[in-house]
């Protein structure tokens, strides 16, 4: 008999004696006192008995869920393994598979539910009769994931000056083929390849290629040259591999590589290991860039400003075809440039561009962002509101010439 049984049965004894010793005048007030007393008791211990009871089944709750889990993983560790293979052909219902690791080739039949999914070059699990059991998403670097580029960087075409024939050249290169290839095709031409942009520093080469990112309708993908460049055997050329890969899979794609003299330099070894894994490296670019893996819809652009670094079988054509060079500014880009950089201040009526332009002769487009910045930190010291000439005297001067003016006094005015 379980307690709560022995509860209910106590109170029924209670109450069949009470009934009986009032039919027969035997109870006294002290009697029944106790017996409510006795009944009070029994209810409290029938709460404890029932709390009791549920804490009981959540517990065989909790050790039911763990009983079930540990039964699945029982299954899965008695479960045979599966093999990784890759699929060579497809032929209707049948594919042709080769294993990873033996590289025996064998036919299957393609389940149901992978009918129409599978094609050539996928990843797919089998088990021990090489039946085909899941497809296996393709192993990719994460750092070559986050080289994509989700977010627009806000440059367009109009924010670049002075480059004109730079940007058309880039243009007909990287963005027509990918916008209206029919041209080409007409025409019986292949598009360019590859782009590679070189001059000196600050002339507008990854600024262009922002504009890119921005205006063409494609997966842009940037990377730098020195993260190509990793510390363990086989890394570098794994994620050169990895990101080409990313860029087909995402076609029409862009992929941008900035400062590549850093991994793309003539090859040479010292003798140590680290050499010896930059030229694997490059050999694996070149590989990607001109390799038997056809490139589809996937433009490389490259910036560097040391091109007398590259290695000659990086600038072949076939890899760049096109090789552009982004000069300095001459007069008339210097005064777009500056007129970019100052369309949102406000200027006073001494301001001449032209005047100024001629002061900045030699000066790339970098640094003229940077004076027309610092000449506006000279109105904002002084609570101006607006940028005279000779504000932009002084940067030039603070930015240029740092310890001695060597510019006419006649500028100023």
């Amino acid at each position: 008999m379980s307690e709560d049984s022995a509860v209910r049965s106590s109170l029924e004894d209670i109450k069949s004696r009470v009934e009986f010793e009032l039919e027969c005048g035997e109870i006294s007030p002290e009697d029944v006192k106790s017996l409510l007393t006795e009944v009070e008791i029994l209810k409290v211990q029938n709460e404890n008995m029932k709390a009791r009871l549920l804490e009981a089944s959540v517990a065989t709750g909790r050790h039911l869920q763990e009983i079930n889990k540990l039964k699945a993983h029982l299954e899965q560790l008695t479960e045979p393994p599966l093999f990784i293979a890759t699929i060579l052909e497809v032929n209707g219902e049948i594919a042709l598979i080769r294993q990873h690791g033996n590289n025996q080739e064998v036919l299957t039949q393609i389940p149901e539910e992978c009918m129409g999914k599978i094609e050539p070059g996928m990843r797919v699990a089998v088990n021990g009769a090489y039946s085909i059991i899941s497809i296996v998403s393709r192993a990719a670097d994460v750092r070559a994931q986050v080289m994509e580029l989700i977010n627009s960087p806000g440059v367009d075409y109009s924010m670049i000056g002075g480059l004109d024939e730079v940007l058309q050249e880039v243009r007909e290169s990287v963005e027509l083929p990918l916008t209206e290839p029919e041209l080409f095709e007409d025409l019986g031409i292949e598009p360019p390849s590859g782009v590679l942009l070189h001059g000196a520093p600050g002339t507008g080469k990854t600024l262009i290629a922002k504009a890119i990112a921005s205006q063409a309708k494609a997966t842009f993908i940037r990377m730098s040259g020195s993260d190509l460049v990793q510390k363990f055997v086989g890394e570098g050329s794994r994620l050169v591999k990895d990101i080409f890969q990313l860029a087909r899979d995402k076609s029409p794609s862009i992929l941008f590589i900035d400062e590549i003299d850093a991994v793309g330099s003539m090859r040479t070894y010292d003798g140590t290991s680290g050499s010896a894994e930059v030229n694997r490296t490059m050999l694996q670019l070149l590989a990607e860039m001109d390799g038997f893996d056809p490139k589809g819809n996937v433009k490389v652009v490259a910036a560097t400003n040391r091109i007398d670094l590259l290695d000659p079988a990086l600038l072949r054509p076939g890899r760049f075809d096109r090789s552009i060079e982004v000069p300095l500014p001459d007069e008339k880009g210097r005064i777009e440039i500056l007129k970019i950089h100052t369309r949102k201040m406000k200027l006073a009526d001494d301001v001449d561009f032209e005047k100024f332009a001629k002061v900045l002769a030699g000066r790339s487009g970098a640094e003229i962002s940077v004076i027309v910045k610092e000449a506006g930190i000279f109105v904002l010291r002084r609570r101006g509101k607006e940028i005279t000439m000779a504000d932009f005297m002084k940067a030039y001067d603070k930015v240029v010439n740092v310890q001695e003016p060597t510019i006419p006094q006649a500028m100023f005015v």
